[in-house]
């Protein structure tokens, strides 16, 4: 019987929202080269797969964080998957700008927090989780207490790792890099060769170039 992570990862793969091109390696925004590339908002496209992860990031939140009494999403990603989860559980929701808005009130926060709300994040993806991370630091600069974050995907990535240990912000995903290199394995998406060389730009992503 398939995890859900293995079950997500097979969802994933199936829309292409996952790319793996060992030998024509993507540029992220950071300006790192990667063989592996996802966008988990190719979600939103497919009504049951954006049902499917509603669902289970839902279930997340009731089950391992009952406490909630808000959501935020990050943007720009995780808007829409963080406004479908707060409606699904019926709790307010706000979103998380990278910085603040240049005119008008000039919000980081979109929304509405009580100081003191217990606030779940949504993240679609976590890489660095640089970003991910801000926006909890402006969510209890707001005078509310981040009780967890929730997100579609992790790299898992030892720098992300250490950075949730000491911002002391626990973590739950619907499936991760294990999961999905697995799935494209199985389904020939990948060869056994590439594993080594994703494995290889994995353990040190900020200095890894694809050799010629």
């Amino acid at each position: 019987m398939k995890t859900l992570q293995e079950i997500f990862a097979e969802r994933l793969l199936r829309v292409k929202a996952v790319k793996l091109q060992p030998n024509n390696p993507f540029t992220w925004a950071s300006g790192w080269k990667s063989p592996f590339y996802c966008d988990n908002r190719k979600t939103l496209s497919y009504p049951s797969l954006r049902t499917f992860v509603k669902t289970e990031l839902s279930r997340l939140v009731m089950e391992e964080f009952p406490e909630a009494e808000a959501i935020a999403g990050v943007a720009t990603g995780a808007i829409a998957q963080g406004a479908l989860v707060a409606d699904a559980l019926a709790l307010p929701f706000v979103y998380v700008r990278s910085k603040p808005k240049d005119h008008g009130l000039e919000n980081l926060i979109e929304g509405e927090l009580r100081a003191g709300m217990k606030v779940v994040v949504v993240e679609d993806l976590i890489s660095t989780g640089g970003s991910s991370l801000k926006a909890v630091e402006a969510i209890r600069h707001d005078g509310c207490e981040v009780v967890g974050m929730v997100a579609s995907y992790t790299y898992g990535f030892e720098v992300a790792e250490q950075a949730f240990r000491k911002a002391g912000v626990r973590l739950l995903t619907l499936t991760n890099y294990e999961a999905v290199v697995k799935e494209a394995l199985r389904s020939g998406y990948i060869k056994e060769k590439d594993i080594s060389v994703l494995d290889e730009w994995r353990k040190a992503p900020e200095n890894w170039a694809p050799k010629s």
